[in-house]
C-alpha cells in the first residue's frame, strides 16, 4: 500500500508539473514563422519535436511542404500555410485553385491543423500591376474552393502586406494608405469583411532604426524604458514603435470605411547580425526585442488605439536561413542555428533530437533525478 501510495503522489506531481509548464507557454500565444530557404535545415520530423517542445502552438508557412504538414499530424500546432506569388495568377483559374486546396489542404485536414491560407505575400510592395490586379480574385477562388470542399468554416483566406502600402504612418493617426493601391485594397478590403478574415501586416521596427539610426531612439524600437511619444491627433501615448506601426494601419483602415477589420501581425522580428551599415544588428538586440515583444504578448496587451485587442503575432523566424538573398541580417533571423542550438536566450528554450539546450539539460537532469529517487524508494 505504501508503495502504492508513492508511485500515485509521483505521478500527481508529475502531471501537475506538465500541467503547470503547458499553461505558462500556451499564456504566450505567440507563432513562429518557419521558412526553409537554407540547405542546413533539420528534418521536419525533428522541428517537431523542437516546437513540441517549446510549446509553441501556431506556425506559418511560406508553402504549404507536404513533408512539413505530415511530419506535424496530431502535434495541435496550427498551421497558415502559402501561395507563393509566383503562383497567384493560376489561382485566378477556379478549377486550378479547387484543385491546388485539393492537393494541398485538404488530404492533411484534420490530422494536422490548418488554420489559415495566405494568398501571395507583400503583393503590393512591387510594381507587378497584374499581380496586383490577380491577388483578390485569387483569394476569391480559393475561398470558393473552400467552400466547395465544406473548409470554409475552419480555414481562412487573407494576404500579408508590408508596411510600404502605407503613404504615411507618423504620427499613427495619421496613417493612410498609398493612394496608388486604393483600387486594390478596397476590394481587398471588401473581402476581408465578407469572410471575416484578418488584414496580416509585416511590421519591422528595425527598419526605421536602421534606416535612421541618429534620430530613431534604439529603446523606443527594443520596448525598452523611454519617455515615448504622444500623438497630437489623438493624445494616445506610444512607448514603442511596433504599437504605434499597428495603430497607424488601423487608422488607415478605418479612412477608407473599414474601422472594424482586424489586423494581425503575420511578421515581426530583429536580426542578430547584419552588415556594418546594418546599425543594431545584434545578438543582444534582437534578445531584447524579442524578449520584451514576448513579455507583452504574455500580459495580453492591446495597442494604445485598440487597448481591449491583444496582439496576434507571429515572430520571424524559427532558424537563420543561410541561402536567402540580400544583406546579412536577411540570413540572421533566427530564433535558433539549423543544428538546434539557440542563437540568443529569450525564454523559448526546447530540445531538437540529436541536442540538448541549456534548459533541456536541466529538464532532463530534474528527470532522472526523480526517476532514481523514485527507484531508490522501491527498494529502502
Amino acid at each position: 500500500m505504501e508503495l502504492a501510495t508513492r508511485l500515485r503522489d509521483y505521478c500527481i506531481c508529475v502531471v501537475l508539473l506538465g500541467t503547470l509548464l503547458r499553461q505558462q507557454a500556451e499564456s504566450l500565444g505567440v507563432g513562429i514563422n518557419y521558412g526553409q530557404i537554407a540547405n542546413n535545415l533539420p528534418s521536419p520530423s525533428r522541428v517537431a519535436v523542437l516546437l513540441r517542445s517549446l510549446d509553441v502552438r501556431k506556425v506559418k508557412l511560406y508553402d504549404a511542404d507536404p513533408n512539413v504538414l505530415r511530419a506535424f499530424a496530431g502535434t495541435n500546432v496550427e498551421f497558415v500555410v502559402g501561395i507563393g506569388n509566383e503562383n497567384v495568377a493560376r489561382m485566378t483559374n477556379p478549377s486550378l485553385a479547387l484543385n491546388w486546396v485539393q492537393l494541398n489542404v485538404h488530404p492533411y485536414l484534420p490530422a494536422t491543423l490548418i488554420s489559415c491560407i495566405t494568398v501571395g505575400n507583400e503583393v503590393f510592395s512591387g510594381n507587378d500591376t497584374t499581380l496586383m490586379a490577380n491577388l483578390v480574385p485569387a483569394m476569391q477562388n480559393i475561398h470558393s474552393a473552400l467552400t466547395t470542399l465544406g473548409l470554409s468554416d475552419q480555414v481562412m483566406v487573407t494576404t500579408a502586406h508590408s508596411l510600404t502600402v502605407l503613404s504615411n504612418s507618423y504620427p499613427p493617426s495619421s496613417g493612410a494608405f498609398r493612394q496608388d493601391l486604393v483600387g486594390y485594397i478596397q476590394p481587398l478590403l471588401n473581402f476581408h469583411a465578407q469572410t471575416q478574415s484578418p488584414f496580416l501586416i509585416n511590421a519591422y521596427p528595425y527598419f526605421a532604426y536602421k534606416g535612421s539610426p541618429d534620430q530613431v531612439s534604439l529603446d523606443y524600437v527594443l520596448f525598452q524604458p523611454n519617455q515615448g511619444t504622444v500623438d497630437p491627433v489623438s493624445n494616445l501615448r506610444y512607448d514603442n514603435m511596433l504599437y504605434a506601426q499597428i495603430d497607424a494601419v488601423y487608422t488607415a483602415l478605418a479612412a477608407i470605411g473599414r474601422p472594424d477589420l482586424l489586423v494581425r501581425i503575420s511578421e515581426t522580428g530583429w536580426p542578430s547580425k547584419g552588415d556594418p551599415d546594418e546599425a543594431g544588428a545584434t545578438p543582444e538586440n534582437a534578445e531584447i526585442y524579442n524578449g520584451n515583444l514576448l513579455k507583452r504578448i504574455e500580459m495580453k496587451q492591446g495597442t494604445p488605439l485598440k487597448p481591449n485587442i491583444p496582439l496576434d503575432t507571429y515572430v520571424f523566424a524559427l532558424f537563420n536561413e543561410d541561402l536567402k538573398p540580400g544583406p546579412t541580417s536577411e540570413r540572421n533571423y533566427g530564433l535558433f542555428h539549423p543544428d538546434g542550438t539557440p542563437v540568443y536566450n529569450i525564454g523559448l528554450n526546447g530540445v531538437l533530437p540529436g541536442y540538448i539546450s541549456s534548459y533541456g539539460r536541466k529538464c532532463q537532469t530534474s528527470w532522472i533525478l526523480g526517476i532514481l529517487s523514485f527507484l531508490l524508494t522501491l527498494i529502502m
